[in-house]
């Protein structure tokens, strides 16, 4: 099923559900999972059943289950295309000093020599 076809709703609880199926696949409580995420028990009851209200939360869960990693597309650096890795390298060029600055000094004021 395509994850757009659904509603913020839908996607929620079957996130929720998954999360539930990992964490009873791997043995383990709500309580342990709350107290080892530091997150409340309510909140991981309230995250099994779709009402996702905390993103810090849910990704100590997500760390916990070993499930991090399906966030990794979020957090990843784009590659640059050829066409903006160019552009980029040229408009760095453009700004690169070409000369060093003069050093000559004015003498504006005019010593008066004791001589």
């Amino acid at each position: 099923m395509e994850i757009y076809s659904l509603t913020d709703t839908a996607i929620l609880q079957r996130i929720g559900e998954k999360l539930k199926r990992l964490r009873l696949r791997q043995n383990i409580t709500q309580a342990d999972l709350a107290a080892d995420a530091q997150v409340s028990l309510s909140s991981v009851k309230k995250i099994e059943n779709g009402q996702i209200g905390s993103f810090d939360n849910l990704i100590r869960i997500l760390r916990l289950l070993g499930k991090l990693d399906t966030l990794q597309p979020l957090v990843e650096e784009e590659e640059m295309s050829p066409n903006e890795y160019y552009e980029f390298v040229n408009s760095t060029k453009s700004k690169l000093r070409k000369r060093a600055a003069s050093t000559k000094k004015t003498n504006n004021d005019t010593e008066v020599s004791a001589w």
